[in-house]
Formats: structure tokens, C-alpha cells, sequence
């Protein structure tokens, strides 16, 4: 089996766009749909619906995909086997679309020469372990406790959160909000999972400023919350600056910054402080140059997020 081809079959599932996975991986769109088509040939399924916005995995797509994700894992570890000291940098950015991607893709831009293994793990407790295990190097995470022995966190990007409402809303109108302006208002954010650093993120907010955040019903992913949302006089969600998203015109969907204060989301890389791949000192570097952007009003983060993550410290 061609492992190209199934990169760029984890790539397209894990963006959902063949031309955000060319971006990606480096290629011309034209090539990543070559390489599916290929693969699907080989295996005699289609891999993926195609829509106008973008591609979802067929149910033989998402059968394929934990398999897929094994089959690059054991080429890693195959070439790192034979290669040591020059393995690919492996660092969790939470979700493709969202801003700590945006970092690593700062980092291989202005560091070339470091091969990256970018993995989306699900939450901070799953990525903790795996930096702890050693199955990848860092993780970009929301720091809400003591860090297990011989971990280090630095905070290194506080990233504002806006407020997403359909064009009928009755704040859709508005340049920016107040927190305090959104208690009354239904916010639903179907994403939310018990347990997660993000939920405990979005339930202190909603305490702080008692806010009604609702994570009732199924979650369809990213495109029908969007839909929902458009369709809605009344329902609005809060979405991070920095997550990329893309919808039809006639949605007519406003993000409005948040103000005074503006509530930002506190990223934080984690490491070993014991690892000494080169990569992960260049990646930290590179993020101690960067300057940590404030917002222009007064920002707000839970007390837990302050209180959790470790100073930051220099390779």
C-alpha cells in the first residue's frame, strides 16, 4: 500500500478540505485527489463524500482511518529504528483548524529543516500521558493542573474568544459585546465534553458572567453548528479568533470580538524536560522570540489557568 496516499488520506480527513490537506502536505490539490483516488481504486471503496464545502470520510472512510493512522505510526517508528537522533518532531496541536496549528505552521515556516508528525489527540489528560509516555514530544494545551513530575508548560499564546451569531440575532448588529452583554442569550456549543480542559474553560466563563452555555444535543461537527446557527434568531456560539472556518455567503454569519473584558483561551505548550530532540529546543525558541499578544482591552482566564502552568523556561 502507498503510505503517500494514506497521508493524504489522514491529511484530507483530519482538515476536511483536499485543498487545505495539499497545503498540508506540500502538494498541489490535483495531486492530493490523484493519491485518493488512487488508494480508493486500490481498495475498493470510495474514502470520502464530496461536498461543496469541503470532504467527509464514507463510512468506509472512517473504518479505514484508525488503521491508517497505524500504518503511518509503525513507518515512523520503522524509520526512526534505523535513524536515530533524526526522527520527526511529534507534536499534538489539539485540532487542525484551530490557532495552536497555526503556531506549528509559524515554526516550519521559518524552520524548514525540522520534520514535523502533527497529531490531533483528543484531550489534555490523553496528550499529558502521551508526552509523559514519550509517544510525542509537546502538546498545545489549557494548563488546569499541577503537571505530572518532570513536565514543564510555558504559556505561550492567549488566544481571544469571539462571539458567532447568525445575521437575525439581535446582537449580530453590534461592533463588539461585553461578556456581561450575553447573560440572556442562548449560546449553545454542542462541542462541549465533560471532563475536557475546554469545557472547564467555557463553564468558568459562563460562571464568571452568568452566562447560559448550552451543550445539549448530538454533535454534528463544525458545518451543522454553523448552519444552526445562520437558521437562528436566538442562538449564538463562541468560537476562538484564530479557528478557521468557512461557510456558504448566504449564511451571513458575524464574529464579534468580545470586550471589557475579553475573555481569552490560555495555550500552553507542555514538554519533558528530560527529551532532547533538537526540534522541540528550536520549537521552543521560536516560541520565547514570539511575543505573547494581548488583547486591547482588559483580558480575562480563569484562576485555574494561571495557577497551572509552569513559567516558562529557555532550551
Amino acid at each position: 500500500m502507498d503510505l503517500k496516499a494514506v497521508r493524504t488520506f489522514v491529511a484530507v480527513a483530519d482538515t476536511g478540505q483536499f485543498q487545505e490537506a495539499s497545503a498540508v502536505l506540500g502538494i498541489t490539490q490535483q495531486a492530493v485527489s490523484k493519491r485518493i483516488a488512487a488508494l480508493e481504486k486500490e481498495l475498493g471503496v470510495r474514502l470520502f463524500t464530496r461536498t461543496a464545502r469541503g470532504a467527509r470520510p464514507t463510512i468506509d472512510g472512517q473504518a479505514f482511518l484508525p488503521h491508517a493512522r497505524e500504518l503511518l505510526l509503525a513507518e515512523e517508528r520503522a524509520a526512526a529504528s534505523v535513524r536515530p537522533g533524526r526522527r520527526a518532531l511529534r507534536v499534538d496541536v489539539v485540532g487542525a483548524r484551530l490557532g495552536p496549528a497555526g503556531l506549528l505552521r509559524d515554526f516550519h515556516r521559518a524552520h524548514p529543516e525540522t520534520a514535523l508528525d502533527v497529531v490531533t489527540l483528543f484531550d489534555a489528560d490523553t496528550a499529558v500521558a502521551a508526552v509523559r509516555a514519550g509517544t510525542i514530544d509537546a502538546t498545545f494545551r489549557a494548563v488546569g493542573t499541577r503537571l505530572p513530575e518532570g513536565l514543564r508548560a510555558a504559556r505561550v499564546f492567549d488566544e481571544p474568544v469571539q462571539l458567532l451569531t447568525g445575521p437575525r440575532h439581535p446582537l449580530a448588529g453590534a461592533r463588539s459585546v461585553t461578556p456581561a452583554q450575553l447573560a440572556g442569550h442562548r449560546i449553545w456549543m454542542p462541542g462541549l465534553v465533560a471532563g475536557t480542559e475546554w469545557a472547564a474553560y467555557y463553564a468558568a466563563l459562563a460562571a464568571e458572567f452568568g452566562l447560559t452555555i448550552d451543550s445539549v444535543g448530538p454533535d454534528f461537527g463544525s458545518e451543522a453548528l454553523l448552519d444552526t446557527v445562520a437558521d437562528s434568531a436566538s442562538l449564538a456560539t463562541l468560537v476562538a479568533e484564530g479557528i478557521r472556518l468557512v461557510w456558504p455567503q448566504g449564511h451571513d454569519l458575524r464574529r464579534i470580538p468580545l470586550t471589557d473584558p475579553t475573555p481569552v483561551y490560555p495555550h500552553s505548550l507542555v514538554w519533558d524536560a528530560a527529551n532532547t530532540h533538537p526540534g522541540l529546543a528550536a520549537l521552543r525558541a521560536h516560541l520565547a522570540e514570539r511575543p505573547l499578544a494581548r488583547p486591547s482591552s482588559r483580558a480575562w482566564t480563569p484562576a485555574w489557568a494561571v495557577r497551572g502552568a509552569f513559567p516558562a523556561r529557555r532550551p
